[in-house]
């Protein structure tokens, strides 16, 4: 009798743009496999989502259709183990679940028979390899981003009274919101050391400027509006404030007025 298998194809936005995994790539090359073994394809699932873990819209989708059906998916297919998966841990456990259901993995790159003990050892180190790829690239984006931010580029999402922007050579840039003119606001009267945050907050709110006293208070204590960037430590790197590139909301000499207006409300 044919198996019946379904076929799993899974790219992240990341990875299609940085790398060119392609998903039409996947699903032909699979389909193709399929019918050289003659399995009879059920459906294919394709899936648009991060491979660190399987909290993935599509993978749910075929986990339900494979429990709702129990008995009829013999296998699953898929191109590469990084399709299956990036986490080794998480791969390991979804494959005894799979087996539970009598549900067996097949990668049609490098194919393992799974009721080997030994091939368990091989599934490991191929599983493994993606985990490693993928923390790789994460500590390449850290350091990246950090490049960045030493070159005093916001990267993050926009504080209130900016929004994000990019310069004549594409780099991230700050630029004044429309909200700037009541951060300005903000700092030059509760530097005065004559009002109350929940006044001062009240008064701005009615203005416009919606935010929390938490994030109020957030605000206030920010050297990004007098344009600096505060970069957190990271491993032997102690945090920095920087000078940004980006146009200050308000003076140097206001901002730490009000650091030492909020210093003295605390005692």
């Amino acid at each position: 009798m044919k198996k019946n298998v379904v076929i799993y194809t899974r790219v992240s936005t990341d990875e299609q743009r940085e790398q060119g995994y392609s998903l039409q790539h996947q699903e032909v090359t699979a389909t193709a496999y399929c019918k050289l073994k003659e399995y009879n394809v059920l459906n294919v699932y394709i899936e648009h989502y991060s491979g660190k873990t399987f909290n993935r819209p599509e993978w749910k989708q075929l986990m339900t259709f494979i429990k709702s059906n129990k008995g009829l998916v013999n296998k699953l297919v898929f191109l590469k183990w990084d399709r299956f998966s990036r986490n080794t841990y998480e791969a390991m456990g979804m494959i005894k679940e799979l087996e539970k259901l009598n549900v067996f993995v097949e990668c049609i790159e490098r194919p393992l028979d799974l009721t080997i003990p030994e091939n368990l050892l091989l599934s490991t180190i191929y599983l493994t390899f993606p985990e490693i790829e993928n923390n790789n690239i994460s500590i390449r984006i850290k350091a990246g981003m950090r490049h960045k931010m030493k070159q005093g580029c916001y990267i993050s999402k926009a504080p209130i009274g900016y929004k994000n922007s990019r310069d004549e050579k594409n780099k991230p840039l700050l630029k004044h919101s429309d909200s700037a003119a009541l951060i300005k606001e903000a700092f030059e009267k509760y530097g005065t050391g004559t009002y109350q945050k929940e006044r001062l907050l009240k008064e701005l709110y009615e203005k416009g400027l919606n935010v929390s006293k938490n994030q109020f208070c957030l605000i206030l204590e920010n050297p990004i509006y007098c344009g600096k960037i505060r970069l957190k430590a990271f491993g032997d790197e102690p945090e920095e404030i920087l000078q940004g590139v980006h146009e200050p909301i308000v003076t140097e000499e206001l901002f730490y007025q009000v650091q030492d207006v909020i210093a003295e409300n605390k005692k």
